[in-house]
């Protein structure tokens, strides 16, 4: 397992590379400026869409925009909402939260022009079940141009990178956070979580579209309003600490933020490194999942699912995960004080294995074996953090005489000296979220998260099923669905067993499923997103003159997609 999370964190390096973070940024800012901020339109049309305003039973498609929407929101407000930030803050620091900012505004536009060219490319043939998404448009705009064998290389190559994220970020990582999270308030061993998550997700996947969007239209803003009603209380407990909270959020963005506590400090780079990342995942703004779920709404105006799409971001990043981060930054835990102060830390001796730090003995009674706990140390220079400070990661073991840390070894040319306070029990994603609200309410945050960890996962999931399926149906058509979810389902259990074991590993599982998928979508958006910026600009040309609605029809694909000019 060790060599394995050694090569998917090499994996991580090169495929996080700055440039890639930059292409990201760079994206969604060509694209807000193109579309002449079209976070405007998303923010002030879009809730009209929603509400039905424009529907029309008679167009193509199987769900109605807010399923739509709900479907698409179910898959991005998740574990990532809860875990997510969690990671980005402790690995990052507070200025991940303004980089978080940042990705989920210009991810609208991303979205839009995303979701606007799969509406335009999406397969109709069977209007009640129609099929979109970026391996359509690469394929049959490709085919439009006399390249139909590069386009269907290209769609098999993003369908191919859409399973590796389904399987990770879209399944496994929500598993496991709620396997952990279950076992460490309930004592239930995670594999069980996982065969209770698999029977629910394959219940409802089973059904098609028509049951996720349903479901989904429930669970979405079920759960969004409960989480969010109960982070208001925890806020308001803390009132006079959000002003400084929000300061922090900017400065530690541009400046280094210094070791406290739990927290071992990082640079702005880390910042922005983590928070991009974790937006990314939250939001998924240029990962070309979204036009999946917004292909199967009722409309014949591709634009004007793309504007409806632009919500996504904001509902998730800039409202979820920000309540999210204010909890966690208001309540302290992510710098708490350390569970075991030491008088003498251990210290390290060089073997074989390397630097192997002296067991620990843990006072009290209430550990369990393999709680996972953590020791700060100085050793060589950390690529991640940009200082010298790590993470030491420890496993509670039983003996006669009591529970020790067994401390796992360390790889360093230089002799690793403990140096923190003592030691921490190891919070990851989303139980150190529910430790920030135990600490206003003790027990509000084992049953809050634990029944919010549960619906988000449970609608992720769900969702993230209806991609993977897709990509499976353009792969090897409709055949192979079956074989496909069970094997979805299966997964789910394999996350439980015990393989990912640190927020470090679940980061670098993340982080490449993410990666595989801007590699891969990030171009077709790039060459054919004139197109959806066409399509955009006649119809906002037609919103402001009045001519949407009853007996206004949209302009042609050929119209769309050429260079005729479309302004009516």
């Amino acid at each position: 397992m060790a060599d394995f999370s050694a090569l998917l964190a090499t994996l991580n390096s090169f495929l996080w590379h700055d440039y890639v973070l930059y292409a990201i940024l760079g994206t969604g800012i060509v694209f807000t400026t193109w579309s002449g901020f079209c976070q405007y339109r998303a923010l002030t049309h879009g809730p009209a869409i929603v509400r039905g305003v424009y529907d029309d039973p008679q167009d193509p498609g199987a769900i109605s925009h807010f399923q739509a929407l709900a479907a698409a929101v179910s898959a991005t407000v998740g574990l990532g909402n809860i875990g997510g930030v969690a990671l980005a803050i402790s690995l990052g620091g507070p200025g991940a939260v303004f980089w978080m900012w940042i990705v989920g505004l210009l991810g609208m536009s991303v979205k839009l022009t995303e979701v606007t060219l799969a509406m335009l490319y999406r397969n109709t043939d069977d209007p009640d079940n129609p099929h979109g998404g970026s391996m359509w448009v690469a394929h049959k705009a490709l085919e439009r141009k006399g390249l139909p064998r590069l386009g269907r290389a290209i769609g098999i190559i993003f369908c191919v990178t859409l399973l590796i994220a389904t399987a990770t970020g879209g399944n496994m990582f929500q598993a496991w956070n709620v396997g952990e999270l279950t076992q460490e308030y309930f004592s239930i061993p995670s594999w069980i979580t996982g065969i209770i998550l698999a029977v629910l997700v394959g219940s409802v996947i089973i059904g098609g579209i028509k049951r996720i969007g349903r479901v989904a239209g429930t669970l979405v803003p079920l759960m969004v309003a409960l989480y969010l009603g109960a982070g208001c209380y925890v806020l308001a407990v803390n009132i006079g600490a959000i002003p400084g909270i929000f300061a922090l959020i900017v400065k530690s963005a541009f400046v280094p933020t210094e070791a406290a506590g739990a927290f071992i400090g990082g640079t702005a780079a880390s910042a922005f490194l983590f928070g991009l990342k974790r937006a990314v995942f939250s939001n998924e703004a240029g990962q070309g999942t979204s036009p999946i779920a917004h292909a199967a709404a009722k409309t014949d105006e591709p634009a004007r699912e793309g504007i409806v799409a632009g919500l996504e971001p904001f509902i998730d990043t800039i409202v979820v995960c920000t309540f999210t981060a204010l909890i966690i930054l208001s309540t302290g835990i992510w710098n708490r004080a350390p569970d075991v102060p030491l008088d003498a830390p251990p210290v390290a001796m060089q073997t074989e294995a390397g630097w192997v730090f002296s067991t620990t003995p843990l006072p009290g009674r209430d550990w369990t074996a393999d709680d996972r706990v953590i020791l700060v140390i100085e050793a060589h220079d950390n690529e991640t953090t940009g200082h010298s400070a790590h993470r030491l990661e420890g496993v509670v073991q039983e003996t006669d005489r009591g529970f020790v840390a067994d401390w796992v070894p360390f790889a360093s040319p230089a002799q690793p000296v403990a140096v923190g306070d003592g030691i921490y029990r190891t919070y990851v994603g989303a139980t150190l979220t529910a430790k920030a609200f135990d600490s206003v309410a003790p027990g509000l945050g084992k049953w809050l998260i634990s029944i919010a960890a549960w619906l988000f996962a449970l609608s992720t999931m769900i969702s993230w099923s209806y991609y993977g399926e897709q990509g499976m149906v353009y792969l090897a058509g409709e055949r192979s669905i079956l074989a496909y979810k069970l094997v979805y389902c299966l997964l789910i259990v394999t996350a439980t067993l015990g393989f990912i074991k640190t927020d470090t590993d679940l980061d670098n599982v993340t982080g490449v499923g993410m990666a595989v998928m801007l590699f891969a979508n990030l171009p077709i958006i790039w060459f054919f997103g004139y197109q959806a910026m066409r399509s955009y600009k006649e119809y906002i040309g037609r919103l402001k003159t009045g001519n949407l609605g009853s007996g206004q029809r949209p302009p042609s694909l050929d119209d769309l997609v050429s260079d005729q000019d479309t302004t009516r």
